[in-house]
């Protein structure tokens, strides 16, 4: 790409130009010198040029990289100069160059999508399921001809089978050739008289799939898991599409996910809280032993590390976070009244403000977590 004319020089324009500034510069060179209608010599070096740079400079990212890297900076992106100028030509006046259009060419099928539903534990550890979804396919019995076994398409009478068709008009700029795909065979160039009875001339045939993927541990709502090649097959000989595979993930009855940690809620009792305890609590890989320090208050939040969310395709986990709350007991027995009051008593009657209220625990719990 290096020798060539600066593409802002070729339009006219200043690099500050805006994309209407651009697209107006271009419009004015292309009346100016489109082969059909300019007399001097040379002129058709010069639309090729003012192609090129209208190609560039109108398309975002290839603005972009021409800004900063200059010409070396559109080197393996795909720009079509030799046939890009029709479609920006017939997009902005409304009509083709005359150029041949590839109607027929390859086009990629259609990707697919798929929601699975998993449970909260198939989400963490990961799982193998089968899936079942519908597709197109190509037609088993005509091979996707379309023709029914024994008969074969004839070239379509309309276009010649070349499947577009042409006009000639006249604008601004000269004769103008304006094509568009063929009616009567629908762009493909060819006409089917006896079309195949099972797929009714389309070459397609929709069928039954089933799919065994492996959902790797630590998914979450959301997560996308690509099955290349396994969507709607390609148009013309193109490649078929993908499948993409949803995933959604069910509630826990206890745990709650944030983000690779795992949070449980966890009620004590007011002796637990106050003396101290080794309790036990359940993780997402069975229970474990958790120590309650002595005067715990309610909010107060404990790490098992390790015991959280795989992450996604790396081999670390996060973990469990246990946030405890003070059970009161709501009915006392005799026993239980009198050692209440006792401590009561010992207590004192004092009251005091607290500095921080609930908000700021829940939004401990929330945001930052500490130990």
């Amino acid at each position: 790409m290096t020798g060539k004319r600066d593409y802002y020089e070729a339009l006219g324009v200043s690099r500050s130009a805006s994309p209407d500034e651009i697209r107006n510069a271009f419009r004015a060179l292309a009346k100016q010198y489109h082969p059909d209608v300019a007399e001097e010599s040379g002129t058709e070096e010069r639309f090729k040029e003012i192609n090129e740079a209208y190609a560039v400079l109108s398309d975002a990212e290839r603005k972009a990289a021409y800004d900063r890297f200059g010409h070396e900076g559109l080197r393996g992106m795909d720009i079509d100069f030799d046939f890009g100028f029709s479609d920006i030509f017939e997009g902005l006046f409304g009509f083709g160059m005359g150029g041949r259009q590839r109607r027929n060419a390859p086009r990629r099928g259609t990707d697919l999508r798929y929601d699975l539903t998993l449970s909260f534990e198939e989400a963490v550890f990961g799982i193998e399921k089968e899936i079942t979804f519908s597709r197109q396919a190509v037609c088993s019995i005509c091979q996707g001809s379309g023709a029914e076994p024994g008969t074969s398409p004839i070239r379509c009478e309309t276009c010649n089978g070349t499947g577009e068709v042409r006009q000639m008009r006249q604008t601004f700029l000269g004769s103008m050739v304006s094509v568009a795909p063929c009616q009567n065979c629908g762009g493909r160039g060819q006409t089917i008289t006896t079309p195949c009875k099972n797929c009714s001339g389309r070459g397609l045939e929709r069928k039954q799939v089933k799919k065994v993927i492996a959902v790797p541990g630590g998914v979450d709502e959301g997560t996308q898991i690509r099955l290349a090649g396994e969507g709607e097959p390609g148009v013309n000989g193109g490649p078929p599409g993908n499948m993409y595979v949803v995933i959604h993930a069910k509630p826990h009855r206890f745990f709650q996910r944030r983000n690779d940690d795992v949070l449980l809620e966890l009620a004590i009792n007011i002796a637990q809280a106050t003396l101290g305890a080794d309790i036990t609590v359940p993780t997402l890989e069975g229970d474990e032993t958790l120590t309650i320090p002595s005067g715990t208050q309610p909010g107060k939040i404990l790490r098992l590390r390790g015991k959280g969310i795989p992450r996604l395709n790396r081999s670390s986990r996060g973990d469990q976070l246990v946030i405890l709350s003070v059970e009161i007991p709501r009915t006392l027995d005799s026993e239980q009244r009198e050692i209440m009051e006792r401590l009561a008593e010992s207590l004192g009657t004092e009251v005091r403000p607290r500095e921080r209220g609930f908000f700021d625990t829940l939004k401990d719990i929330l945001g930052g977590l500490t130990d």
